[in-house]
């Protein structure tokens, strides 16, 4: 069963389809990359598919009610601003809203899973502004994580993170993965992308020009056509890695 599935999915900003026509479907055990440049529409489609905003064709997620959706998908936006001056703890458990106010022994046990995921513990009592800006990615992904929804949808959640928790944040995605749960992000790093996703979708003025696994994605024609890279694909023992040789005219 499908965790999310898009038919001829179509935002519009007046006349222009900003994402046009978009089939997509994500399922359980899988971590897909959403690529493109930036205008392609990654962040334009999971909104729309989340019903954050109009759209035309067919969203599983949109055509929820909205408590019904929040259960069926988690979102992190790009916006990492946190504006309220709560505890790490307490930001956390507002990822339990969906599943009502009983603070019972499963929502302790996914807030500390959250915590623990993101090595955010030591930070549980702290107020949640007076941290960093990578810190405070890090609580509203451990958000997102407490909310144990079966989709993950996550826009750029890796932007302003250090490389190691870039990595850890990835790889804990894989774990999702692994648990049979289904993740969607957008990424810009293609090495990362490739080596830690299991199948990519790549974006261009909005429409899907490709849909499978990282190596036939991340081609040399793709890489050329999309993003005016040439780059060399490069096999080795941890995965494909993309070496661009300059930006093509």
């Amino acid at each position: 069963m499908s965790a999310l599935t898009l038919r001829g999915l179509t935002v519009r900003r007046g006349a222009c389809p900003v994402v046009d026509a978009v089939d997509l479907s994500v399922a359980p055990g899988e971590v897909v990359g959403l690529l493109g440049p930036n205008g392609a529409g990654k962040t334009t489609l999971m909104r729309g598919a989340l019903g954050l905003i109009a759209a035309d064709g067919v969203s599983s997620l949109a055509a929820l009610p909205p408590r019904a959706r929040a259960r069926a998908a988690a979102w992190l936006p790009q916006n990492r601003e946190i504006a309220w001056g709560l505890s790490v703890a307490d930001l956390v458990a507002l990822g339990r809203l969906p599943h009502g106010r009983g603070g019972t022994p499963a929502d302790r046990a996914a807030i500390q899973g959250a915590l623990a995921a993101m090595r955010l513990e030591t930070f549980a009592s702290r107020r949640a502004t007076a941290l960093s800006g990578g810190e405070q990615a890090r609580v509203l992904i451990a958000r997102a994580l407490a909310q144990e929804a079966p989709l993950l949808m996550a826009d750029e959640p890796i932007a302003g993170l250090d490389p190691a928790a870039q990595i850890a944040t990835l790889e804990l995605f894989a774990q999702l993965a692994r648990d049979r749960r289904a993740v969607l992000t957008s990424l810009h790093d293609l090495n990362l992308a490739a080596r830690h996703c299991t199948r990519l979708v790549l974006l261009d003025k909005g429409r899907k020009v490709a849909d499978g696994a990282p190596r036939d994605v991340l081609s040399k024609t793709n890489l050329a056509s999309v993003f005016r890279l040439d780059a060399a694909l490069i096999e080795t023992d941890a995965g494909l890695v993309i070496d661009p040789r300059g930006v093509l005219a």
